[in-house]
């Protein structure tokens, strides 16, 4: 069987690496060809150029990139027309994916694969029934997602989201992180500024911020930055002004498998967290690590976002059960004083926490814990897409 897949983000490739296993397990003879990362990368795709080209997120952020970008559509399409393979696997990042997926299917019957729905019952409801002629199968993350495909004629598999079937960090390995940065029983403050340079760069000051507030209550507090790899040279470089003397976890001297070792024990380890939004908050949920939520963007794409919205939140956690244990500081709201009472709050207010952490047990069933591994389930409906086309 031959596969071509493409991923845009760190997360994207993370879901790549994982089908890509389930794959050769469950299929056995199986190429790979695409545009990946690390991950992916070391299960044999050779990547047709630098994933990170296309980590752009908002509106008003990508023009500077758009001529770039569509060159790289245009490039991508071709190299799949040329390959002919089995199936065509996008993975997220929909702007730059399903534009190559319907160039392909405006050319050839290549059967052509979504992972991980649009979020149409957050935005945009309608790119569903305009993505149902050149998509053909989508795997799904979240459960609530099927009926929105099925509705405008895709095939739709839930499949389960990857965070379930992280290993489980051990209480020997949070010991052994503690007494290695020599933290002791002092409480630490997990950040997160995202795996994009223009997010870490325009949350960089907010969060600097935010550390000088909470550390004046809180003297004793330990931060924590474990960097993502195509932006820790620049969060290296940002954390330089923060207080608190962060410490900065790099992952370029791992192995990508140790690199996310490293990271679940430093989540596990943390008391609390403060993130930018994304998937990041769900990798927290599953280390039950409570956290509060922080993101802006370029004025004009929050502008253009929060109109087109059909949700008043964007963590799953809250989503999925229907309630707003994660505080949120959105867009205008992403103001260093009060995310930095609701850290404090959250660090002082045991049941605060407790709330959180039941919630995230509840998130973490929804999302398929204790089932076959979302990898091997996204193979097998891939696998299962082809036989009965």
């Amino acid at each position: 069987m031959r596969v071509f897949l493409i991923a845009g983000e760190l997360s994207g490739d993370k879901l790549g690496a994982a089908l890509m296993k389930g794959l050769v397990d469950l299929h056995g003879d199986v190429t790979f060809e695409g545009v990946g990362g690390p991950q992916m990368q070391a299960l044999g795709l050779s990547s047709q150029f630098d994933m990170s080209e296309l980590s752009v997120m908002g509106l008003v952020e990508i023009l500077p990139k758009y001529r770039q970008l569509k060159r790289r559509i245009t490039q991508t399409a071709k190299a799949i027309l040329q390959s002919q393979p089995d199936v065509l696997i996008t993975i997220d990042s929909p702007d730059f994916c399903l534009r190559v997926a319907r160039k392909v299917k405006q050319e050839s019957n290549i059967r052509t694969v979504h992972y991980v729905a649009p979020s149409v019952w957050a935005w945009r409801p309608g790119r569903a029934a305009k993505m149902a002629p050149y998509i053909d199968q989508v795997l799904a993350l979240l459960p609530f997602e099927v009926p929105f495909m099925e509705t405008v004629g895709m095939r739709c598999d839930f499949v389960g989201h990857p965070v379930v079937a992280e290993p489980v960090v051990s209480a020997a390995q949070v010991a052994r992180f503690r007494a290695k940065h020599i933290f002791g029983d002092a409480p630490v403050l997990l950040v997160l500024p995202g795996s994009r340079r223009t997010e870490v760069t325009r949350l960089s000051p907010v969060f600097g911020d935010v550390l000088g507030k909470i550390l004046t209550s809180n003297p004793t507090l330990k931060i924590v930055v474990p960097a993502a790899a195509p932006v820790v040279a620049l969060v290296q470089d940002l954390a330089k002004n923060w207080p608190g003397s962060p410490l900065v976890l790099d992952p370029r001297d791992q192995s990508a498998s140790d690199a996310e070792d490293s990271k679940r024990v430093a989540f596990k380890a943390a008391n609390i967290a403060l993130a930018a939004s994304g998937t990041v908050s769900l990798e927290l949920a599953a280390a039950a690590t409570p956290m509060v939520i922080a993101y802006d963007m370029n004025w004009l794409s929050w502008q253009i976002m929060s109109r087109m919205a059909k949700i008043d939140t964007v963590t799953l956690v809250n989503l999925i059960t229907d309630s707003r244990t994660i505080p949120e500081f959105l867009g205008p709201e992403c103001q260093p004083d009060a995310i930095a009472a609701a850290l404090n709050g959250l660090l002082k207010n045991a049941d605060q926490r407790q709330r959180q952490v039941d919630a995230m047990a509840t998130t973490m069933t929804a999302l398929g814990s204790g089932n076959t591994a979302p990898g091997h389930r996204a193979a097998q409906a891939v696998i299962d897409g082809l036989v009965n086309t």
